[in-house]
């Protein structure tokens, strides 16, 4: 198993009130606290559900919110159902967009579903954590159960769901199966008899769908935490792959250390609060020490080596951070280095025209020149190419000659 690195792991042993304040730490919201008590009161492992369609083959960091929370609840003595929705995913669930996300072939959610099962134990304790596929029942169901399923709720419970709302008061289709997806999704929480079940906020409805079934079905209702959306690299749209502004679980122990070193000062503290395993107490007290004027650039390396040693080893986190140091530290990155804002309404930019917009150069032919001059480095790699291009979402540093920095953000 790889190696794991948390310094303040849970046990079983806590009160509840501490465990309370643990299960909340960084969540968006609880839904019911009261409830959630009486549960903790009971003395008993909770079922603990968060569900996962296979619609890509990697997690991305982003992911990992969800994850880290069940760990957490598993180090507290609970135990992990980590859902596969290889049924619902060959539905398509738009999860807040404005459009049907496509449906995927058995093939395809199989596949992934695997890719899944690899990855999440870098994360996950195997030991303590059950996975199950959704088609195990769902694939049992006749169109006699689907239909009653269906008799459950109505077209207008369905329309407070606000995507399918603004897409029916736009005009835009929504196709009677979409309706099926947070059926399902609930009527997975009657099938594990779920206690708790972890989401993020784009999926509040799909959960509360749970708790109604389960009140139908005769089953004590499930509590709901709701974590946030994790920023990407950007620091503004939610990490996704698609967008580029992502770290994968399976990126190098390099990509994934310069990638978290190159995050704003501000979109630090959000990442401490979401991924890291530290005690609150300590996030704190850094707080105070950059108040007083310690380096964001320290905590920054933490982080980040937590973040390595988790899905790689020790002693792979002490190799990037060496590595780094070498990229970039040996140029003297200025702590004042500025943040700046570039656009790509393309989706990507050329090196010329990011250098030029960023204000390191005067016009693209100067940028062109210093590159032929081999003086411009992004994330410490010389540029030798002016065809090169960085994709919208991305965030960089970059420099030009010695002395001109710029974190740049990519938009």
């Amino acid at each position: 198993m790889t190696e794991m690195t948390q310094p303040e792991m849970m046990h079983a042993e806590m009160t509840p009130p501490d465990a309370l304040a643990q299960i909340k730490r960084g969540a968006h919201e609880l839904l019911l606290e009261g409830e959630l008590k009486h549960k903790l009161d009971l003395g008993r492992p909770l079922r603990v559900k968060a569900g996962f369609d296979p619609t890509a083959p990697d997690l991305h960091l982003g992911h990992t919110v969800l994850l880290n929370k069940m760990r957490q609840l598993q180090d507290l003595g609970h135990h992990a159902l980590f859902l596969i929705g290889d049924f619902t995913g060959m539905i398509g669930d738009p999860s807040g967009k404005n459009t049907t996300r496509p449906p995927l072939s058995r093939e395809q959610v199989m596949g992934n579903a695997q890719s899944y099962r690899e990855q999440v134990f870098k994360v996950l304790d195997p030991e303590k954590t059950e996975i199950v596929f959704n088609s195990t029942w769902m694939d049992k169901f006749s169109a006699v159960d689907l239909i009653k399923l269906a008799a459950t709720h109505t077209v207008a419970q369905m329309l407070e769901r606000d995507d399918f709302f603004k897409r029916y008061k736009s005009n835009q289709p929504i196709a009677i199966h979409e309706f099926i997806y947070p059926l399902v999704q609930g009527y997975d929480s009657v099938a594990l008899k779920a206690d708790i079940e972890l989401g993020g906020t784009d999926q509040k409805f799909n959960l509360l769908m749970g708790r109604e079934l389960q009140k139908h079905y005769g089953q004590p209702a499930q509590c709901i935490l709701t974590m946030p959306l994790l920023e990407g690299l950007d620091g503004v749209n939610k990490m996704s792959k698609s967008l580029g502004n992502y770290i994968g679980v399976t990126d190098t122990p390099q990509d994934m250390f310069g990638k978290l070193m190159s995050i704003s000062d501000t979109l630090m503290w959000r990442y401490l609060e979401l991924l890291s395993f530290r005690n609150l107490n300590e996030i704190a007290g850094w707080r105070a020490e950059v108040a007083a004027g310690r380096n964001p650039r320290d905590i920054k390396v933490l982080l980040a080596q937590e973040i390595v040693a988790r899905f790689h080893t020790r002693q792979a986190a002490e190799a990037a951070l060496a590595e780094f140091e070498a990229r970039f530290r040996q140029g003297v990155l200025p702590d004042d280095m500025p943040e700046v804002n570039v656009s790509a309404p393309g989706g990507s930019i050329v090196v010329p025209q990011l250098l030029k917009q960023a204000g390191l150069v005067e016009g693209t032919s100067e940028a062109m020149r210093m590159i032929q001059q081999g003086a411009v480095k992004l994330d410490g790699e010389r540029i030798n190419d002016k065809s090169v291009v960085v994709k919208a979402g991305t965030v960089v540093v970059a420099q030009v000659g010695k002395r001109k920095f710029a974190r740049i953000t990519v938009q």
